[in-house]
């Protein structure tokens, strides 16, 4: 028996086949292209999710024919918040709007303004990110469009539709909508109202760990499979990832030092703080809520750091690996294309403060991997308001290769922070193992279980106190750079 996941990701789409002891038997990606028309836009052809699926599939045919003929269950991962419009007939009207699309900042304004109930039933800020603003800016701009909209269906829900040949959603990927009740797990009509729509243009909707359908016959005889295998609910990308990495128990978390930074908390109860901008919105698994702090520019601002100094990025960190720190004299905003968490501001951007004539690489390296540390702060800070206390996390993502930044996060946060042994415990993983789920019927907590613990890095408590004074100037630069800073 083995099980397929499949992510939809904003510049690739990953398959992962695994056996019945969530053993990874094979992988396989292809590549997606992301379309900027205009600044601040951010489009993709919905069509090429499918193809790049049917690319990814096609390559684990190749290579591993007979356990992709043994797929029982497939489970679904997507980037969230993507606005598909679809009408009468299934076809796309318009290129897919993405989540990291601006253009409807206008909009937000205007429907926080008309309906508060998105903050509370929502349980979030109205973003440019979130899909109801997207199609007001739609209704606003392409009238004609608007008109033809049949239904609204998420990346992955649209791979589903091929898949099934049915529209449906998951309760975590939807809840990125701002169309839902978070805590009911529903649709909300007051919020589908304010951007002209109603439940018919929405998908039906089952928890992640449920079968939304089975494989069409015709595409399981393509893929070789011996008969049509359940296709799961599945989950948004941070959801999906929170299984993979068996972050689905209340107070269970999670720190991804990615492209961008997330700290991922499950919670037994829909937990919102729209004030600090934490993202509160359903779990894949049933019963369950989950929050995130998210900032914009993690890795990616070590990123920068080395295209400006010429220098790739682990040789960078490794001028850190086996010191031991205390805190930079320099502060960093890792600021780079404004912030999330806890600012809810797109025109911020970063800064230095602190540079002198002594400041070298190394000192510009660790300034960096702090400011991340020092937002990630202010994440764990948002989420302690909204009632959730983070004792420990599990540290993924390509940052948590640096010894070093990994230990400078665990003496800003002061919490440990566990690193897996070496496995791929990302979004393909969780949305197979929720395949699995579906397909047998499992305990999702028996399933969705923590991974292999390589080591803990403990908080270096000579350090705690010298990171919390750097931490408390920190927090005062923001509201002064945002009074200079020319918007």
């Amino acid at each position: 028996m083995t099980y397929l996941g499949i992510d939809i990701g904003t510049s690739s789409v990953k398959a992962m086949l695994i056996d019945d002891t969530q053993a990874t038997i094979g992988s396989a990606s292809a590549p997606l292209d992301v379309v900027r028309p205009h600044p601040g836009w951010s489009e993709q052809n919905p069509d090429d999710w499918w193809t790049a699926t049917q690319a990814a599939v096609a390559e684990l045919k190749r290579d591993h024919s007979s356990a992709l003929a043994a797929v029982r269950g497939i489970g679904l991962s997507g980037h969230m918040h993507g606005a598909t419009l679809l009408d009468a007939s299934d076809t796309p009207l318009r290129p897919c709007i993405l989540w990291n699309d601006t253009r409807s900042a206008e909009q937000c304004v205007n429907l926080e303004a008309a309906e508060p109930r998105f903050r509370t039933l929502g349980g979030n800020i109205v973003m440019p990110g979130f899909t109801a603003p997207k199609l007001q800016w739609v209704r606003e701009n392409e009238p004609e469009i608007f008109e033809k909209v049949a239904k609204v269906l998420l990346p992955k829900d649209y791979v589903r539709l091929k898949l099934v040949g049915d529209h449906v959603s998951d309760m975590s990927d939807s809840a990125g909508t701002l169309w839902m009740d978070v805590g009911e797990r529903s649709w909300a009509g007051p919020l589908l109202a304010a951007t002209g729509l109603g439940e018919e243009h929405m998908p039906r909707l089952v928890e992640g760990t449920e079968s939304s359908g089975a494989l069409r016959a015709e595409i399981a005889a393509e893929w070789g499979m011996a008969s049509a295998p359940v296709v799961a609910g599945g989950g948004g990308d941070n959801a999906a990832s929170a299984c993979g990495a068996g972050v689905v128990s209340p107070g269970a978390a999670f720190a991804s030092l990615g492209t961008s930074g997330v700290l991922f908390a499950s919670n037994d109860r829909f937990s919102p703080n729209t004030d600090n901008a934490v993202h509160a919105f359903c779990h894949a698994v049933p019963g369950t809520w989950h929050q995130m702090g998210v900032i914009l520019s993690a890795t990616d601002s070590l990123n920068w750091l080395s295209g400006v100094l010429k220098t790739p990025p682990e040789e960078l960190t490794a001028l850190l690996d086996g010191q031991t720190l205390a805190p930079s004299p320099l502060l960093f905003l890792p600021y780079l294309g404004g912030e999330r968490t806890p600012h809810n501001d797109a025109a911020i951007r970063g800064a230095f403060v602190g540079i002198a004539h002594e400041t070298d690489a190394t000192i510009l390296t660790q300034t960096v991997m702090e400011g991340v540390a020092f937002a990630f702060g202010d994440c764990l800070d948002a989420l302690s308001d909204a009632g959730t206390l983070v004792d420990s996390a599990i540290a993924l993502g390509g940052g948590s290769n640096s010894p070093a930044w990994v230990q400078i996060l665990a003496n800003v946060l002061a919490i440990p922070l566990h690193l897996p042994a070496d496995g791929d415990f990302g979004a393909a993983f969780g949305a197979a193992r929720l395949g699995l789920i579906a397909a047998e019927d499992a305990d999702p907590t028996t399933v969705c279980t923590l991974p292999t613990i390589q080591s803990t890095v403990e908080p270096d408590p000579s350090t705690l106190a010298a990171y919390g004074e750097a931490r408390a100037r920190y927090k005062t630069l923001y509201p002064a750079l945002k009074e200079i800073q020319i918007q």
